[in-house]
Formats: structure tokens, sequence, C-alpha cells
């Protein structure tokens, strides 16, 4: 019977979680397996890996076949690299205790590696979140600049309102003395039949001209 190294999935849609399994080659993915290795969480960053690290190489140097992202999830862990020096001590080119030094240091430079990556991640994480806070704060101060500046502008209303009733109260009394001239204008009408009446007495020195021929036939 072939065995293979593979993943069921789990989990809810968008956030799913794998269970590493041996199982038969022929079963269906998510069907009946032969043993639980472990479970795998893409869902952190770093992706998190709880592997029974033992039992997985166990079925790996029984000849196991991982499909390719199981492969890859026993590379990380440290399986593959375990397997590659055991097979050295089966050819006679490594000792036990070469095997165990040479593993534990490659333990220690891949944990090396993720404690970096995962501070250079917490990093990023707190300067993302101050370079956020501090561009609210500027949203805030520039919101804050612009109310006081409209309320400025709607303080200043009034002022000018006062402005233009003060103004409109000092042309006043222009009009009304305009008004108080009037009569001089109505006077000076009256007096324009005065004028007429001078005109009206003229036929008079006519009269005087026409009785000047009379005494010329005497």
């Amino acid at each position: 019977m072939a065995t293979r190294i593979r993943l069921q999935r789990h989990g809810r849609k968008g956030r799913p979680i794998f269970t590493i399994v041996v199982a038969d080659s022929r079963a269906k993915r998510d069907g009946k397996f032969i043993e639980d290795l472990g479970q795998y969480n893409p869902n952190t960053n770093p992706a998190t890996i709880d592997l029974k690290f033992e039992r997985a190489l166990e079925w790996m140097m029984s000849g196991a076949e991982p499909t390719n992202t199981a492969r890859a999830i026993l590379s990380y862990k440290g399986v593959l690299m375990k397997k590659h020096l055991l097979e050295g001590v089966k050819k006679g080119a490594l000792t036990a205790e070469q095997v165990e030094e040479r593993f534990t240091k490659w333990l220690n430079d891949k944990q090396s590696l993720v404690d970096n990556k995962i501070t250079n991640l917490t990093s990023s994480a707190e300067k993302a979140k101050a370079d956020r806070l501090k561009a609210e704060a500027d949203t805030n101060a520039k919101r804050a600049e612009a109310v006081a500046a409209k309320y400025a502008v709607v303080e200043e209303a009034p002022v000018a309102e006062v402005v233009a009733e003060e103004v409109a109260g000092e042309e006043a009394p222009a009009v009304e003395v305009a008004a108080e001239e009037a009569p001089a204008v109505e006077a000076a009408a009256e007096e324009v039949p005065a004028v007429e009446a001078a005109a009206e007495e003229a036929p008079t020195a006519e009269a005087a001209t026409e009785e000047a021929p009379a005494a010329d036939a005497e």
C-alpha cells in the first residue's frame, strides 16, 4: 500500500486550517487517514506548524511520499534535514554524534531566522500603527482648523451687518434734508404765476401804441 503524507482541509471559508496526515494514496483528500501528524495554520504570520516530529521522521524513513505542500512543511521543521543526516549514518559517512551536532546547529540557525522575522514583523506593525495614528492626528488638526475658520467667519458677519446699519442711519438724515428742501422748490413754483401776470399786463403797452396813430390823424 502506497502511503502519502498530505494535508486535509478544515476550518471555515477564507480561513482554512490543515491537518497533516498519513493516508493511503487512493483515499480521498478529506477521507480516511492512517495517522494524524499535526496541524498547519497558514492564517498567522509566520505560519503556525504543530508537528509530531519523530512520527513524521519515521514515516519518511519508511518510504512515505509527501505532497509538495507537505514536503515544504517537513523541510521547514527539519524532518528532511534529519532524514538526510540519518541516511549518511547508514552509508557510514557520519556518526550519530555528528548527526546530532549538525542537526542541533541547523535548528539553532533556523530558529534565529524565525526570531528575526518575528522581530521585523513586530517592528513593522508598530511603525505602521504609529504612522496611522500620526496621520489621524494630522487629519483631526486640519479639521479643527477648518471648523475654527468657519466659526470665525460666522462671528465676523454680525459686525458687517452693524456697519451697514450705521451707514444706512447716517444717510437717512440727508434724505430727510432733501425732503425738507422740497417746500422751497414748491415756493419757487408758486412765484411762476407772478411772471405770467406781468406777461398779461404787456397788452396795455400794445394798446397805447395803437392809440398813437389817432394822435397823428389829428
